[in-house]
């Protein structure tokens, strides 16, 4: 049985390296076909917040490892109309064998697994995103054959793809820089733990120059400029982000054979440019097919079927 048996997931940093390659082992196995499980389990799909990659991932996810999936809308729940967190996750405890929950607050995942016993996994909070990074793990080790001394350049704002990236990325080896704007640095607290986890100083590195932190880069990340919640400021934050799209004149000062990554949906013509995105050094489709894969291993260690 994995020692990741029942385990939970909230935060990249729940799991250690070996942990992280257990999973991207798995996953490697489960998309190349030499590995399949038929599991009759249930997962719950907990999302106060829009999505269509991991909802769809997870969902086909789970088929393809024989087991169900219910979809828990908040609005069609209990839970919509004001039931207590607790309550909910003791009642959800008793019917599910896993629950993913993409909400705000990562201190409302939180109470979803100190309140029950099966597996939580964080699809999304304002905080973390870490089954899109173990996502982008597996795609820059299909690209390079390993993880270890790749430099990844992010850009844009500091969220919570840039909060895990930075904590997944340090643990697994790679050098992690963070271009953004002042003011829109990653969390701080992260910022420091990513920084205690590293081996060598270099390995962080938070600037607010674009074209310094791709330099010899390996991989250029980016997201949107305003994440769910902050549509609102979007017209404020691209004259404020503009110099850390991804485009061509930047692509070109990083490694010749750099790739580009993005988690979805993109804004073309703002974060990335569509000659990019559509360009031979994008991999961000290999990168969204990597969801459902790195998240059914991730599911199949969870439940103990590895």
């Amino acid at each position: 049985m994995s020692s990741l048996t029942n385990r939970d997931l909230l935060g990249i940093a729940d799991l250690n390296p070996e942990e992280i390659r257990t999973v991207l082992d798995l996953a490697k196995d489960l998309k190349n076909g030499e590995k399949q499980f038929n599991a009759n389990k249930t997962l719950g799909l907990l999302f106060y917040k829009a999505s269509t990659r991991t909802r769809v991932s997870f969902s086909v996810a789970m088929y393809q490892l024989g087991g169900n999936v219910i979809d828990l809308n908040p609005s069609r729940t209990q839970v919509g109309r004001g039931e207590p967190i607790q309550d909910t996750a003791r009642v959800l405890d008793c019917y599910l064998d896993i629950l993913a929950i993409r909400t705000f607050a990562q201190e409302d995942i939180q109470k979803f697994a100190d309140y029950s016993d099966i597996p939580i996994i964080n699809a999304l909070t304002d905080l973390e995103h870490p089954c899109q990074i173990l996502a982008d793990l597996q795609t820059i080790e299909e690209s390079f054959g390993t993880l270890e001394d790749i430099t990844m350049t992010y850009l844009g704002d500091g969220n919570n793809v840039a909060n895990s990236l930075l904590l997944g990325g340090v643990l697994m080896g790679m050098n992690i820089r963070i271009a953004t704007a002042q003011g829109y640095e990653p969390n701080i607290d992260v910022v420091k733990q990513a920084q205690a986890l590293a081996k060598k100083p270099e390995q962080v590195i938070i600037t607010n120059d674009a074209k310094q932190a791709v330099e010899n880069a390996q991989v250029l990340y980016t997201d949107v400029w305003a994440s769910m919640g902050q549509e609102e400021e979007t017209a404020q934050r691209v004259p404020i982000f503009q110099p850390y799209q991804i485009n061509q004149s930047l692509l070109d000062i990083a490694e010749d054979e750099a790739i580009v990554l993005h988690c979805l949906p993109a804004y073309r013509g703002k974060e990335i440019t569509e000659e990019v995105m559509e360009g031979k050094q994008s991999r961000i489709w290999d990168e969204a097919e990597n969801r459902m894969h790195a998240q059914k291993a991730l599911m199949a260690c969870l439940l103990g079927l590895c």
